[in-house]
Order: C-alpha cells, then structure tokens, then sequence
C-alpha cells in the first residue's frame, strides 16, 4: 500500500526575462532558503532529490540537476533527473511523490529550472520545437505557436469560439499577475489590447502566447508523520494522474469520448474524438486522478485549478477536458466569469503561464507551490498581496503540458485542516 504524501513547503524566484547575473544554482538555493526557513527546515532534513530541466541546449550542460544538488550541500544522498518537455516539472513533482509513496524517502526535495535567456528568442524556440517530431512536424509546422494555432483554429471551426473569448483568457490571467510578486508579466489589459497586439501565427497575437523565462521553483514532500514534524498545514496530495498522446498531430485518432464520472455518451454521440481540437491526454490524467481523489464532478468538488496556459486557447480547451465545461463549450464557460477570480472555479488565481512565464523545468513545481499556499491560505503572506487567495480553498488541482499535449499531468491536492 501507498503511503500517504503531503507537501511541506515550497518557494519560488522571480520569474524574469533574464537573470544576468545569477544562474541556476542560485535561483534554487534561493528558492529553497525560502521554504525552509518558511517552516524551519534545514537540509540535513532532505532524503534526497528530484530535478527537472527541459534541455541542455539552454544550459549547454549535461548532469545540470546533478550540479545543483551539489551546490545545495546534499551530495552523497540519492538524485535523478527527470525530462518530460513542458511537462517536466509536473512529471518530477509525481516523481517525487512516487519516492515518498513507495517509502523510499521520508522527506523528498523536488526541483527544478531554466536559464532561457542564454540565447535568442528564435533560437529558444527552435530549442523548444525540439520536443516535436523532427522528422515530420518540424519541416512543415515549425515552432510550437504553428501548431497551437493550428489547434485553435480547429477548435473555433469546430464549435464556433471566437477569438475574443480567447483573450479572455489573456486579460484575465495577466490580470490576476499584478498580484502576485513573482510573476513576469503583469499587466491590467482588455480583449482589445490583445486583439490589437502584433500578430504571432493566426489567431495568436503576442498577448495570447506566454513568454520564456528565467526562474526556479521547488517543493519539499514527505511522509504523514514527518510533515507534520514541520507545520501544522501541510497540503495532502490526494492524487496523481498522467496521461499520452502521439507526437505527431496528424496521427491523433477520431473516436469516442473518454468520459468524465458526471458525463454521458450521449453528450457526445456525434464527435470525432481527439482529432486536432481536443487534448485525450488530459482526460486520461483527469479521469486516473479524479477516481484516486473520488470526485464526480469537478465543477462542484475542486476549488481552484493552475493549468498550462502557455496559449490563451490551450487554457479553453483545458477546461473541457478536465469536466469544467462540455467539450466545445469552453468559450462560453469564459464568457459566465467561472474561470476568474470572484467565479465559482478560479483557473490560474497566480496568473499562470500567460501571467507568470514560463521557466519550463520550474513550471509545473511553481503552479504546485502556488496550489499549496492557497490551500494553507496564505497567498497575501508568500505572493504579496491577498487579493489572489480563494475563499475557503480545500481542493486544487495543477496541470502540466508536454508537447501539443503529448505527455500530461495532473495533480490533485487538499487542505489537510
């Protein structure tokens, strides 16, 4: 049987454009001084490590995580690395997990980090679109905002949402940003702004795609009974759940529904499934976690969610497959202010990926970290500001994103109090 796991703490850098003059060893260290001085911590304390980094073509650095647990004084204890493209932070969350639940570690640090801003922004994407299929996607699509368009545009033919409820989801996460001191891009913008925004790839506009980013996070889980040795709010992860797709597009099938426990087949009775508009990977992750946690309905059992924005389309999308909306109603459940802060289920109270950056091997730990400060409810202590707590929050649930949904994670956790 598993063992119970429970994060402990967590910290995060700023996330920036560039830091110049710090790389990553020390944005780590100085996210983990954070959150161990946050419950008295100290790194004698740690079993062992996780970290993540999405490639060594910005580091230009193999064993990069095996240096940073170094520099974090925890050599000769265990390390891994773990790689999994935009998904590599939430896939080295579940990994370190998976070391406490087996009983491996009591106390287990996960963390991770980019320094993007060693190249060009066109070069970072060339980088990035690595995580393609190089034989076949990368000759006729290119970078990864070809392909996102691609699957919003398809999305929009396919059930009529417009590019106005797409950005949306710009005003609303960049918006939620100026509140939350770590965030990169903060902005108080409208729908008009971003429409009015260069034009990146059809329908993208520059305010519809978040940035890459400099930056590191880190998160420290353990067993039941250590965690509490540490705080009296520890968050319980109730449940993982992982899911996968092929890397080419064109390969995704047609076929039915993978159903969420409140939805029915007749729903969908006439919908070709997957094809370009949809992501079965997350359904897959949602629907595994979802029966671990034992919720039927998301909409009325999860408070608030931290999902992969890295498009304005992929955070619409997102919602119908993790039973937020019908699929294809994405848009007008934007258009309800459900998502936003004050709306029944928040999406992205940090501001996200849009809000935050995206520093890729810290991602998916950073929307972590957030989630456990607002189930402890101490947002306006860590973010700055308490405009972004959601009232009562006893349930998150973090998503993160490789690929055009290749690989998926989500992750569910609770208030332990």
């Amino acid at each position: 049987m598993a063992r119970d796991v429970y994060m402990v703490t967590g910290g995060v850098s700023k996330f920036a454009k560039a830091h110049t003059s710090r790389d990553s060893r020390y944005l780590v260290k100085e996210a983990l001084d954070y959150a161990l001085s946050d419950v008295g911590m100290d790194v004698s304390d740690i079993d062992g490590s996780v970290g993540a980094y999405f490639s060594e073509h910005f580091q230009r650095q193999l064993l990069g995580t095996a240096m940073v647990h170094d520099y974090l004084g925890l050599n000769p204890k265990p390390h891994k690395r773990v790689e999994g493209g935009g998904a590599t932070g939430g896939l080295a969350f579940q990994a370190a997990y998976e070391e406490v639940a087996s009983g491996r570690m009591d106390v287990c640090l996960v963390f991770g980090f980019e320094n993007m801003s060693h190249v060009s922004t066109w070069k970072g994407n060339e980088f990035i679109a690595m995580a393609s299929d190089m034989n076949f996607d990368y000759p006729v699509g290119g970078f990864y905002t070809a392909y996102y368009a691609m699957m919003a545009v398809r999305h929009m033919h396919q059930f009529g949402t417009t590019v106005e409820q797409m950005a949306k989801v710009s005003v609303k996460n960049h918006g939620n940003a100026r509140y939350n001191r770590y965030a990169q891009s903060p902005m108080e913008i409208t729908v008009e702004d971003v429409r009015r925004a260069p034009m990146i790839s059809y329908p993208f506009t520059r305010l519809d795609v978040c940035t890459m980013s400099d930056g590191a996070a880190v998160a420290i889980l353990a067993s039941e009974d250590r965690a509490f040795q540490y705080t009296d709010r520890p968050t319980r992860i109730e449940a993982i759940g992982s899911g996968s797709d092929t890397m080419r597009l064109s390969d995704r099938p047609r076929g039915k529904v993978p159903l969420l426990p409140h939805e029915e087949a007749e729903w969908y009775r006439d919908l070709d499934y997957p094809g370009l508009h949809n992501f079965r990977a997350a359904r897959v992750a949602a629907i595994e976690a979802y029966k671990k946690a034992g919720i039927e309905d998301p909409a009325e059992q999860v408070d608030f969610m931290e999902v992969h924005d890295a498009y304005t389309s992929l955070e619409l999308q997102l919602y119908e497959d993790l039973g937020l909306a019908r699929i294809g109603h994405g848009g007008e459940l934007l258009d309800s202010g459900f998502t936003e802060m004050g709306g029944k289920v928040p999406v992205n109270p940090s501001g996200g990926l849009l809000g935050c950056g995206h520093a890729i091997g810290a991602t998916g730990i950073m929307l972590s970290v957030f989630t456990h400060w607002q189930l402890q409810h101490s947002v306006e202590k860590h973010l700055g500001s308490g405009r972004l707590q959601v009232p009562n929050a006893k349930r998150g649930l973090v998503l993160d994103l490789a690929g055009t949904g290749t690989l998926i994670t989500v992750t569910v956790m609770g208030a332990s109090r």
